[in-house]
């Protein structure tokens, strides 16, 4: 197996993107995570930039990494100085990292525009740098920036920075598609141009400027490239960079290659270092993101499903497990028997495919979606529908009342809102009484104080999600809505929905099937203990 070195800049490169940060604290978290998952190079950031930066190479020193070494990142000296003044190279070597990488400039317009110094300078500080590096002990990775810009403008002028850095004693020279708009098949032949020229290792840096950051990565590695550097989901300036989330899969599954610690077993991490970088950024998860999205192996049409029950290799082009992730049935008008089959064999209720109660099922799908429901984003509601029909559903409670006030008694001040709900469980009543901040936080409050006393463990529900779609918008004020509710108790994590024309109703039936699903999960497990 060819071994690719991966080589991670989401604390650098990544966090140069829109609204991407992460705290002291998260870095360290991310570290730790990303070695965990068997990377090779972790990129803590920009050594002369911020504090920030240079306190987390002050406290990774902490963290028992089993795998990856830490890089700091700068720039070559500058024009006409010492290497040994230069402040940029005087802050790499305070990092005190084992790696140093540091960019130089391949392409002659920015020698001449952005440096404004000669060609053969700019050679002289591609040499000097690296050889000071060098000299200290240094592992030294060189970043070619600009570089298939250059070589397009003047090849053998961006060869010649390569040589400069190889000659010095760089350990790997890394091409970089800094403006991210070169297309797969110019990587390629300019990557081959490049590991002819050299007998130095290769990497590749891609950016997604042109949607190619993958695509070109793993051109790069057919030409030759052993080194391959990139974000986590992507994260980046602009459109982003290379994004590892899809590279690493790629690499291993479908080009044989060894580029994580543990093999196998790393990868099946994949989705949930996808997802925590995510929560760390504070950034969503995107559900159809390749490999690791709750989409990613979802499958909808009836033809579709049926085929995956008789062969999964029919319709998916890995296997889900293999990257942490998941297959997931949706319901919908599209939905054939095989649908509801295998969405009833997830939640182990025994139905035969052939059997009329499918039929029931998708003839009470049909109507409830010309209603406006959905059930694609709400499987939590469609579990509870199945029980229905097939009366396996026991109502935990039954809803003799709720009244909902919104009162505003100044106009600078704000709408108070109170909620009184009244309920039934096992012919015993309760009525009680919640404010909150908005009508349905105040609804959700008092069908939570209404309940806790007969099924305590609702008290763990948090609604984390809370959607608001209209329906038929050219009805205007009178518009059905539809009203998507997400949950979770810290262990499962639930949708539900529910329609109507009057808000406060849809999301009442949306916060029933919430807290009905949370007794149905503990009731379930009760059974199985």
């Amino acid at each position: 197996m060819k071994k690719i070195a991966i080589y991670d800049t989401t604390l650098r490169d990544g966090v140069q993107g829109e609204g991407i940060s992460f705290s002291g604290t998260g870095k360290l978290r991310v570290a730790e995570r990303l070695d965990a998952l068997g990377v090779d190079y972790i990129e803590g950031g920009y050594a002369a930039s911020n504090p920030r930066d240079m306190a987390f190479f002050r406290d990774v020193k902490r963290l028992q990494l089993k795998h990856a070494r830490i890089a700091a990142f700068g720039s070559t000296r500058r024009a006409n100085i010492a290497v040994a003044e230069d402040p940029g190279v005087r802050a790499l070597m305070e990092a005190d990292t084992p790696v140093v990488t540091f960019f130089g400039k391949s392409w002659k317009l920015h020698v001449r525009d952005v440096l404004r110094t000669t060609p053969e300078e700019n050679l002289a500080m591609i040499r000097d740098t690296v050889r000071f590096f060098k000299e200290q002990g240094k592992e030294v990775v060189y970043d070619a920036e600009h570089f298939f810009d250059g070589y397009k403008d003047d090849a053998a002028y961006a060869l010649d920075t390569l040589r400069a850095a190889a000659e010095a004693g760089a350990d790997i020279v890394v091409p970089c598609d800094t403006n991210g708009g070169t297309l797969p098949h110019e990587i390629h032949a300019i990557v081959t141009a490049v590991e002819a020229a050299l007998s130095v290792p290769v990497g590749i840096h891609t950016h997604n400027d042109a949607e190619c950051g993958v695509a070109n990565s793993l051109a790069a590695v057919r030409a030759g490239a052993v080194h391959v550097q990139g974000t986590i989901n992507g994260f980046g300036e602009r459109c982003g960079n290379a994004n590892l989330i899809s590279i690493i899969p790629s690499l291993m599954l479908k080009l044989g290659c060894d580029c994580l610690a543990s093999g196998a077993d790393s990868l099946r991490q994949l989705r949930d270092v996808s997802h925590l970088i995510n929560e760390l950024a504070n950034q969503r998860s995107w559900s159809k993101a390749p490999f690791v999205g709750e989409s990613a192996f979802a499958h909808k049409a009836g033809m579709h499903v049926d085929g995956i029950r008789k062969n999964p290799q029919s319709f998916e082009h890995i296997d889900p497990e293999k990257v942490g992730n998941m297959r997931r049935i949706l319901i919908s008008e599209l939905s054939g028997a095989s649908n509801v089959f295998l969405k009833a064999v997830e939640m182990n209720l025994q139905m035969d495919k052939s059997s009329p109660e499918v039929k029931q099922v998708l003839q009470e799908l049909e109507r409830l979606e010309k209603e406006g429901y959905e059930f694609e984003a709400a499987e939590a509601s469609f579990k509870l529908l199945i029980q229905k029909v097939l009366k396996a559903h026991r109502p935990f409670f039954g809803l003799e009342g709720f009244r909902v006030i919104v009162e505003k008694n100044d106009a600078q001040a704000p709408c108070q809102s109170e909620a009184t709900v009244k309920v039934n469980v096992d012919g015993e009543a309760e009525h009680t009484v919640a404010e909150g901040d908005g009508p349905v936080n105040a609804l959700d409050g008092a069908l939570r104080r209404a309940l806790t006393r007969f099924y305590p463990r609702i008290a763990d529900v948090v609604l984390t999600d809370y959607r608001v779609r209209i329906l038929d918008p050219e009805e205007h004020t009178a518009a059905k809505t539809r009203v998507l509710i997400e949950s979770t108790d810290g262990q499962h994590t639930w949708s539900t929905v529910g329609v109507s024309e009057n808000i406060i109703e849809a999301s009442w039936e949306a916060l029933v099937d919430s807290v009905e699903y949370k007794m149905f999960l503990d009731e379930q497990a009760a059974e199985q203990d």
